[in-house]
């Protein structure tokens, strides 16, 4: 896992084929701004000498926070390292932990949409009045029954939704009990389970990883995580969990200025400082996750004990603040 402290931009101008192009590429340090300078003018040179022989190069790096594809580390602004663990602020504004070997997973339940069920209900009507109206010759039929559609197929989607619920198995339920199932028949196992908005997050406590093994991400399937969580967690070669709330969640925007990528401009730091300002007095009424129990008869890591310690304060797990 690499979260650099430094980060600058260079540029190198080249011509090819008659044409002036200019590149940028942003360079990385833990040790001054100047090593990340230095960095920064060996990548645009590299990438100015691919272009002169032909290969296709961009003119800048992608503006993502994290990329492992691009070779780049996490673009994200350091708050705080206790350690190897790190936390940072994360493109929309949110703190995240960042640990290069203690194993976090999320499992999101997706929410049930009544949209199509809408839509569905709605074409029903719509069906019924071209039917009814070719059999008694009433083309204005179909407008009646696009106009009833419209009031009505709301309401219909969200009553069929209710009723497909009383058949279908509690899908929080059923994640819960794969991770118990889990750690049933992995009894060395030690998991800490917590109730996020959308699903569960578990903490592996009983041992570290290596995140460029595939244990964890066995571990990861077998529990039906998020694939955006599992890839990141490959590429970056670290394990993360998010430690504060989303913005949207307690009614604040996006991180000022947009997007919120590390490093930002000079001129624009006050303004993201009045952004964090809000987001902190916003944010000191909500947890980011809630603990629910551990299951598993594995024995404690020292080590993970830590990065757990960090990670509840943070989230403010046992607070019974609403969590966002």
């Amino acid at each position: 896992m690499i979260v650099p402290e430094f980060w600058s931009e260079a540029k190198e101008q080249i011509r090819i084929n008659g044409r002036s192009r200019t590149l940028r590429r942003f360079g990385w340090s833990d040790v001054s701004e100047s090593d990340a300078h230095r960095n920064a003018k060996d990548r645009v040179r590299d990438a100015a000498n691919r272009a002169k022989v032909g290969e296709l190069v961009r003119n800048i790096d992608r503006k993502v926070p994290y990329n492992g594809s691009d070779g780049l580390p996490i673009r994200e602004e350091i708050v705080e390292r206790h350690g190897e663990t790190v936390i940072t602020r994360n493109s929309y504004g949110a703190l995240c932990l960042n640990t290069p070997d203690v194993l976090f997973t999320d499992i999101d339940i997706p929410e049930n949409s009544n949209g199509w069920l809408a839509s569905f209900w709605f074409a029903v009507f719509v069906g019924a009045g071209l039917w009814w109206g070719s059999i008694v010759d009433v083309s204005w039929l179909v407008l009646v029954a696009a106009v009833a559609g419209a009031i009505f197929s709301g309401a219909l989607a969200r009553g069929t939704v209710k009723l497909i619920a009383v058949f279908q198995k509690n899908p929080f339920a059923a994640a819960l009990a794969r991770i118990e199932q889990f750690a049933s028949k992995n009894p060395s196992w030690k998991l800490r389970v917590y109730r996020t908005p959308m699903g569960y997050r578990v903490l592996a406590m009983h041992s570290t990883f290596d995140p460029t093994a595939e244990e964890p991400f066995s571990f990861m399937e077998a529990l039906k995580s998020d694939p955006l969580y599992i890839r990141m967690c490959r590429n970056q070669k670290c394990f993360r969990a998010r430690i504060s709330p989303k913005p949207w969640r307690i009614e604040i925007e996006h991180i000022r200025p947009r997007p919120g990528i590390w490093p930002v401009k000079r001129e624009h730091l006050d303004k993201r400082q009045r952004w964090i300002s809000e987001y902190e007095r916003k944010s000191a009424g909500f947890a980011s996750c809630e603990y629910v129990a551990t299951f598993g008869e594995g024995r404690m890591s020292i080590d993970c004990e830590r990065v757990r310690a960090i990670h509840d304060r943070y989230c403010k797990t046992e607070s019974g603040l609403p969590i966002a």
